[in-house]
C-alpha cells in the first residue's frame, strides 16, 4: 500500500510539472527534436546563407546569436556549427520536400559526404540495429 501512495504522488507531481511548463509556454521544437550524439543538427539553408553572410561581414557573434535565437542550440554547438558553416563544410538542412526527413535519406546524404560511420551510428541510433546489421544496411543504400 504504501509504494502506492508513493507512486500516485509520483505521477502527481510529474503531471503538475509538465502542466507548469505548459502554462509557460514551453512546448517541444521540431528543429530540436532530431539530436543524436556527434552529429550536427540540420539547419535551415536559409538560415545557413544568412549566417554565412554574417560572417563574411566579420560578425560572427551576431551569427552565433542569430542561429541560437531561431534553433534554440547552445552556445558550443551554434559557435561549431556556425564555424562549419563559415568553413564551407557539410552541414545537414532541414527536408524541403515530403520524404526527405526519413532515415534512407540522411544516410544516403552523410554517405555522399563521405561520413559512412556517422550513418552507421545514426541507423544504430534510430533503428537498434548492431553494427554489422547497420553496415549491412548502410551498404545496401
Amino acid at each position: 500500500m504504501p509504494t502506492l501512495v508513493i507512486i500516485v504522488i509520483a505521477i502527481i507531481i510529474i503531471a503538475g510539472v509538465i502542466g507548469l511548463a505548459l502554462r509557460a509556454g514551453a512546448r517541444p521544437s521540431a528543429t530540436l527534436a532530431w539530436r543524436t550524439p556527434g552529429f550536427l543538427p540540420p539547419i535551415p539553408e536559409h538560415l545557413q546563407e544568412r549566417i554565412l553572410e554574417l560572417t563574411a561581414e566579420g560578425r560572427g557573434l551576431d551569427a552565433i546569436r542569430l542561429l541560437r535565437q531561431e534553433t534554440g542550440l547552445g552556445l558550443r554547438e551554434a559557435r561549431t556549427i556556425t564555424a562549419a558553416i563559415k568553413a564551407g563544410r557539410y552541414t545537414p538542412t532541414t527536408p524541403e520536400r515530403p520524404g526527405d526527413g526519413d532515415l534512407a535519406f540522411r544516410v544516403q546524404e552523410l554517405k555522399a559526404a563521405g561520413h559512412t560511420d556517422h550513418a552507421i551510428e545514426l541507423v544504430r541510433t534510430e533503428t537498434g540495429m548492431t553494427r554489422d546489421q547497420a553496415e549491412t544496411f548502410v551498404s545496401l543504400i
